[in-house]
């Protein structure tokens, strides 16, 4: 890791010229088999789940998001949507780590510097780094606005961030957090209210050992256990103006056009809705349920929600719809309800057996109903829709 400092270092690392060799097009059975035990664990204890990152970087799957020339695989957002997803079966905690991951890498890739870019996104190709994002906070609502989290100049023309973020994914596992700050210094031309964000907001790249920034995970998630999702501190936090991502007060524009990329949280719901029907199937196959007429039909409907689901995930990440960005947001809002619809009709098809508490079955359950709160959480993403409707 690096202080925040070094992101003004003039020297970079030499750029690889090869793809990363892991395709987006599935995980190996060893790969599979490591993240579901991973997930068990963590899921038990609560604790965040380190080796399930230590797989990741070990896996080459950090890298999908970027380009060659940075060391990445050049996979575009159906390809990002696929490899959440088939992490997000055999581990959820992991899929979104990785999901908030790429997320990061593709807003530097973006609208970084071009010395931002030649800093960071090697590191974050090849795994060296895990990017997160802190931008909600209690009290600032789902849609990010007031935010109680500041940044102001100093004299040598660099800021001090000062706040505290809540429900971060990988808090104390990430090298580099892109912090959401209200600034001193609104940009005149500050995009009109989209719904998420404000104006007057800036995003900041902030390095993990930046003094006075600290993680704390003791918060206990009924889902996503081993996310590490917690909080993390910023109190007079020092940073030089090169670790600011994009103009002064354009925050809300930056995170309007996150939807419009196609990469979407659904696809971490088809995932679990997959595992949720592999599972139905090993159960009627187990107990010879199959030769009964009613159970196929209802492992028929299940397996329907779940394509479903799966269809329009893919149409978001292929940006083939007329507008991308509503079709990525009704694609979380789907897939996520879906899941949960296909959880609650397993349960019933397994019957006692799935209210034994260490059944994974409700594993699957409560991480299904957490993509649901994660953001755009699925009212901000119904409000986000609706509001197109006034322009």
């Amino acid at each position: 890791m690096a202080s925040a400092d070094s992101l003004t270092v003039p020297d970079v690392p030499a750029l690889t010229q090869a793809p990363l060799a892991r395709p987006a097009t599935g995980l190996t059975p060893s790969l599979r088999e490591r993240l579901a035990a991973c997930a068990r664990i963590a899921d038990a204890d609560g604790e965040p789940d380190r080796q399930a990152l230590a797989l990741l970087r070990e896996s080459g799957l950090l890298g999908l998001a970027l380009p060659y020339e940075y060391g990445g695989a050049g996979v575009d957002a159906h390809g990002l949507n696929t490899a959440v997803e088939q992490v997000a079966q055999v581990n959820a905690s992991a899929s979104i780590m990785l999901f908030q991951h790429y997320a990061v890498s593709r807003r530097i890739l973006e609208h970084g510097s071009p010395a931002q870019r030649r800093r960071l996104l090697p590191r974050l190709a090849h795994g060296e780094w895990l990017a997160a994002s802190a931008w909600s906070e209690t009290g600032a609502g789902a849609n990010k606005k007031n935010l109680s989290t500041t940044a102001r100049r100093t004299a040598d023309g660099g800021w001090i961030v000062d706040g505290a973020k809540s429900f971060t994914t990988s808090a104390g596992l990430a090298d580099i957090y892109l912090v959401l700050a209200q600034s001193e210094e609104p940009a005149p031309d500050a995009a009109a209210d989209t719904g998420y964000g404000a104006a007057g907001q800036t995003f900041f790249l902030i390095p993990a050992d930046t003094p006075g920034l600290e993680p704390d995970t003791s918060l206990q998630l009924t889902g996503m256990r081993g996310s590490a999702t917690g909080f993390v501190s910023v109190h007079d936090c020092r940073v030089p103006d090169t670790a600011r991502l994009g103009p002064v007060g354009t925050a809300a524009s930056i995170i309007a056009g996150v939807r419009d990329s196609g990469a979407t949280l659904g696809a971490v719901s088809v995932g679990l809705a997959q595992a949720a029907l592999d599972l139905a199937h090993e159960h009627a196959e187990r107990r010879g349920l199959t030769a009964q007429q009613a159970v196929r039909h209802r492992l028929v409907d299940i397996a329907g929600e779940v394509e479903a689901a799966r269809a329009i995930v893919e149409r978001a990440g292929r940006r083939t719809a007329p507008d991308p960005g509503i079709a990525t947001l009704h694609s979380k809002l789907f897939a996520a309800a879906a899941a949960e619809r296909v959880v609650n009709a397993v349960e019933r098809l397994l019957g006692s057996a799935g209210y034994v508490a260490s059944h994974e079955i409700n594993r699957y359950g409560r991480d299904a109903r957490a993509v649901a709160l994660m953001g755009p959480t699925n009212d901000l993403c119904k409000e986000l829709v609706s509001l197109t409707w006034n322009s």
